[in-house]
């Protein structure tokens, strides 16, 4: 197993921004940008949505090395208390995203302290379960409608002038979250924090012995992850004006696992790829009905038996640069 010295991760993080990277985020704004005026905005915003989404997991994973098939838990309570913020208490959108962001932020904060005190398969067995928990006290709970959901929530208007009942606007508000959030994981990532998640994941016990503490450090990258992806839940609610039980089932956490397998696990961009390859096979082939799950695992097993890097860890394996 590697190890990881302290003046290594001095060094890494005074190196500059690849260039490959910067040229690729450049591609990819300039595309999202342009994007609207030739594909459906909603299908778009969903998108944005999910990499968002992929992008907080996969700092926990790809980063930390912990799997968590919890993270539902916070994707759906974001969703469920920006819907219930934007819909009863007549909060703006922002302010309404902002509580469902900060509620997930709470909750991560208690699941990940009695969740990290564990490695391997039963770190990921308590998120699972702390996740189950969750998705039944969202099924009881008045505040979420139960099995129907939170409906018809509002828009609204951003800073009470951006009418986002405006799909167009809407996008690019969501374009903004979504950059907002990619360009603060990319700087955790590569932060003398991000350098010791690292150092962790590579050999724990190494990172120990430099005087670092593990758990501190997981804790912090778990808990911004988990907020993230209520960060990206919150703003799904308020694109869809709904917040269902599907938000918060494990089936969700399995959707996420897939995007960034998919994608390319510990790279910046696959997550985003990931989602778009996902999203893109269920909107198109929702006439398939139930067999859009099968394709999804054929896609999976091929991609883990032929393109075991992801499709981003592939392309930069051959280009021998990070992407």
């Amino acid at each position: 197993m590697a190890t990881v010295t302290a003046g290594e991760i001095r060094a890494a993080t005074h190196e500059g921004l690849p260039r490959q990277q910067v040229v690729a985020f450049v591609i990819m704004v300039g595309a999202l940008v342009a994007a609207p005026f030739f594909f459906y905005p909603v299908f778009l915003m969903k998108v944005l949505c999910f990499a968002l989404f992929a992008c907080a997991f996969n700092l926990l994973i790809g980063y930390v090395g912990l799997l968590s098939f919890g993270h539902a838990a916070y994707f759906g309570m974001g969703s469920y208390v920006a819907a219930h913020a934007a819909k009863v208490w007549g909060l703006p959108t922002e302010l309404a995203i902002l509580a469902g962001t900060a509620v997930a932020g709470v909750l991560g904060v208690v699941f990940g302290w009695l969740a990290i005190k564990r490695q391997g398969i039963y770190f990921a067995m308590i998120t699972l379960a702390l996740a189950q928990m969750v998705f039944f006290f969202s099924l009881q709970a008045p505040f979420t409608g139960g099995e129907d959901g939170i409906q018809s929530v509002p828009r609204g208007h951003l800073f009470g002038v951006i009418d986002l009942r405006s799909d167009l606007a809407m996008y690019f508000f969501v374009l903004a979250i979504f950059l907002m959030g990619f360009l603060f994981i990319y700087r955790v990532i590569h932060s003398p924090f991000g350098q010791v998640l690292k150092a962790i994941r590579e050999n724990e016990a190494r990172a120990t012995s430099l005087g670092y503490r593990p758990d501190h450090y997981k804790l912090t990258a778990f808990v911004l992850s988990a907020t993230l992806a209520g960060l990206a839940g919150a703003t799904k609610a308020i694109v869809f004006q709904l917040a269902s039980l599907t938000d918060v089932h494990w089936s969700m956490s399995g959707e996420v696992v897939l995007m960034t397998l998919v994608g390319g696990l510990g790279t910046v961009f696959g997550p985003v790829v990931g989602a778009l390859t996902i999203v893109t096979m269920q909107n198109y082939l929702a006439s398939f009905g139930a067999w859009v799950t099968v394709i999804q695992g054929v896609i999976f097993i091929v991609c883990v038996m032929a393109f075991r890097r992801g499709v981003i860890g592939e392309i930069a394996n051959v280009l021998k640069k990070p992407l």
